[in-house]
């Protein structure tokens, strides 16, 4: 009996004292830094504001936000409308009202599609690859080497076999071939006829 009360007597103690040490630690006081005084010190979170600022890790929502009709966190209501898209303005400029190349000026062509790699002038451009120049190139002089590459491509340049057809092929080589190099051949479409094939390439640059 004696040891089953002081069994119990120990337990008690423990518990009071583990209880009495929770306490403490969470105990406020004016002059001693506990975890409760710590916790009361730090500020309360802005939801709203750390959805503005983007963190979009933990986005949180009231009741009233979660009842309400569905939309974008981001406001787009300020976005201009498809037909007033700038950006889409230019591209119609560019491509004239189309998704594809419609003009047969060889150097709108050029401009368009080939000196974003090899530039303006033709000066070629390495970098992050190598963009061979397309002036001042002994190569340009066979209008058949041009033709066959915006056919078939080369390397990384990809194919225009879907994107132009003969006569604009033969308008931006007559481009390359005259306006950049200053050597005198005509090219024409049946030029481009001549090695256009049934079967395009495929569409990734390098097969």
């Amino acid at each position: 009996m004696k040891k089953t009360t002081f069994k119990m007597l120990t337990v008690i103690s423990l518990s009071m004292i583990s209880s009495a040490a929770l306490l403490g630690c969470s105990q406020k006081s004016e002059d001693v830094e506990t975890i409760a005084s710590k916790q009361d010190a730090v500020l309360p979170v802005n939801n709203q504001a750390s959805r503005n600022t983007g963190a979009w890790g933990g986005v949180y929502m009231t009741r009233d936000e979660l009842r309400a009709p569905d939309i974008n966190i981001v406001d787009d209501s300020s976005l201009p409308s498809m037909e007033n898209d700038p950006s889409l303005a230019k591209w119609e400029a560019k491509f004239e009202g189309q998704n594809a190349f419609v003009t047969t000026n060889g150097k709108k062509l050029y401009h368009d599609s080939c000196a974003g790699c090899h530039m303006h002038e033709g000066e070629g451009a390495q970098g992050a690859g190598y963009y061979p120049p397309l002036a001042n190139n002994s190569k340009m002089q066979s209008k058949y080497y041009i033709i066959d590459i915006l056919i078939n491509g080369f390397r990384g340049m990809p194919s225009f076999h879907m994107m132009m057809d003969d006569e604009q092929m033969a308008a931006v080589t007559q481009y390359v071939v005259n306006d950049l190099n200053g050597f005198k051949q005509t090219v024409t479409a049946e030029d481009v006829a001549q090695l256009r094939h049934a079967n395009p390439p495929g569409y990734d640059p390098s097969e």
